[in-house]
């Protein structure tokens, strides 16, 4: 694939950034594609190795060796064709995965791996410039309705696909707008919601109904969850007005940290905070909205919605950021005969870290300090791994200023509301329990009701959302068919 000798030519070339001081004035995206020629070079260090691990390292399992090899001769159609054949939305894919095929290439085994995402992001962005992404109704109507439950990456990717095999869908959102984490949990600077309302425009153009401000089931009193419904719909209401349900749902319930101090003013989970931002740049009034102005922020927790938090954070203008890892720091490079080719734990440092934040490995947070009833501090002690656990170190602990702390440590499980409004049982970790094997994949304890994406597998990627929503819609249009021509 490629050119024959071009990993040994050519280097890899990553996208760019604009500048610091110019992107953190806005909320748009300032990542810098690849232009044609440069997509071509990249394209062309694509090698024939024979067993292409990106394909199996990447959730949705990509053509990848095929639209990188269209790429470098040119054939940017076709290498659209290539990729959508197993990927509903490389738009969002292209900008917020985290890449593992780069991590499964082969050349990364002791080089720079090719730079398909890179790639991926250029296919898409010249595919829709060129008008080539058109909606694909179906030619004839099964008869047969289905409803999906929450329209995030799962949800919109199952629609699609049993819209174009003929079925009447219908996809239920609590929110006011399509999207789900994509978006109101991802900032605009990493994923302008403007993607997403392309889809949503192609997805109404094949026959998908998208009722948003609809919450099935109800939402305990106490819940954190974000809703904006104006109406809901109960589960029975529709396993009777439908021949099958898919639940698609996110893990929507935050990790929460229960030390004393937890109840002061100024205290808030990344998803109180970040889908604020996001309306508002939608051009949506809130009274008064969570802002960082001025203030000491917090962030714990080091993944990507604490990396979010810091981004968001420095665009309102925090007079610091500081953010909180309770584990170790990685190395700064993966021992790669080791891991390859699977996805190695080093250190990684997003364009938000870029932007100004302090990074404080292996701590762990014993106390909030308050004033007046307000946040003022925080009291910690730095720990280390001893025999698999987490212990304290003595002589350790540190006390930081904050006015603001924003908990982004992850998502526990699905709302169980509307798992119990199913009757659907749930593994132990509370998700949906449904297997994904090749009969009967999907399918939930209840009758005729199935789930995919976080609902099922826990918090997850968005790449792997796409994967199950596209695989559920395959296990239901079987079950209401008996068969299916749609691909797994």
């Amino acid at each position: 694939m490629g050119k024959i000798t071009g990993f040994m030519e050519f280097e890899r070339i990553e996208e760019g950034y604009k500048p610091v001081a110019e992107r953190v004035k806005h909320y748009k995206e300032f990542v810098i594609g690849l232009d044609e020629s440069q997509a071509k070079v990249q394209g062309a260090r694509c090698m024939d190795c024979g067993t292409p691990f990106c394909n199996s390292g990447c959730p949705v399992n990509n053509i990848i060796p095929d639209f990188n090899d269209l790429v470098y001769h040119g054939d940017w159609k076709n290498a659209s064709t290539v990729l959508h054949s197993t990927n509903n939305f490389p738009e969002f894919t292209g900008r917020i995965c985290p890449a593992p095929c780069e991590a499964a290439c082969t050349i990364n085994v002791n080089g720079d791996a090719v730079g398909i995402k890179s790639i991926e992001h250029a296919i898409i962005d010249r595919a829709w410039a060129e008008g080539w992404v058109q909606p694909q109704p179906a030619a004839r109507k099964t008869g047969k309705k289905v409803a999906v439950v929450g329209a995030g990456p799962a949800g919109l990717a199952a629609a699609q696909q049993l819209a174009r095999v003929g079925h009447d869908v219908t996809l239920f959102e609590k929110n006011d707008r399509v999207g789900g984490l994509l978006r109101y949990g991802i900032p605009d600077f990493k994923l302008e919601k403007s993607h997403i309302d392309r889809r949503v425009k192609q997805l109404e153009a094949e026959g998908v109904t998208i009722r948003t401000g609809v919450l099935v089931g109800q939402l305990p009193a106490d819940s954190k969850v974000t809703n904006w419904a104006k109406e809901s719909v109960t589960p029975d209401q529709l396993k009777k007005d439908f021949d099958a349900v898919l639940l698609t749902g996110g893990a929507e319930q935050s990790r929460d940290l229960p030390v004393p101090g937890r109840d002061l003013d100024g205290i808030h989970f990344a998803m109180e905070f970040l889908p604020q931002q996001n309306k508002v740049n939608a051009g949506d009034k809130l009274k008064g909205q969570l802002r960082a102005d001025g203030k000491h922020v917090i962030v714990i927790g080091g993944g990507d919605t604490g990396s979010d938090c810091v981004g968001t954070s420095n665009r309102h203008g925090a007079a610091s950021v500081t953010q909180f890892e309770v584990m170790p720091m990685p190395p700064e490079e993966e021992n790669k005969p080791l891991v390859w080719p699977y996805w190695p734990i080093k250190l990684r440092t997003s364009s938000s870290h870029e932007e100004g934040c302090v990074r404080e490995f292996a701590i762990s947070t014993k106390e909030f300090v308050g004033k007046n009833g307000k946040v003022a501090g925080l009291k910690t002690v730095q720990v280390e791994l001893k025999d698999g656990k987490l212990v304290e170190v003595p002589g350790t602990e540190k006390e930081f200023k904050a006015d603001l702390v924003l908990l982004a440590m992850g998502f526990v499980n699905p709302v169980a509301s509307l798992l119990e409004g199913f009757e659907v049982d749930k593994d132990p970790r509370g998700n949906a329990r449904a297997s994904t094997d090749l009969i009967g994949g999907y399918a939930t304890s209840a009758a005729k009701v199935f789930a995919a994406g976080d609902v099922r597998r826990g918090q997850s990627l968005v790449v792997w959302a796409i994967r199950e929503g596209r695989q559920a819609a395959r296990a239901v249009d079987e079950f209401l068919m008996g068969s299916s021509d749609l691909p797994r």
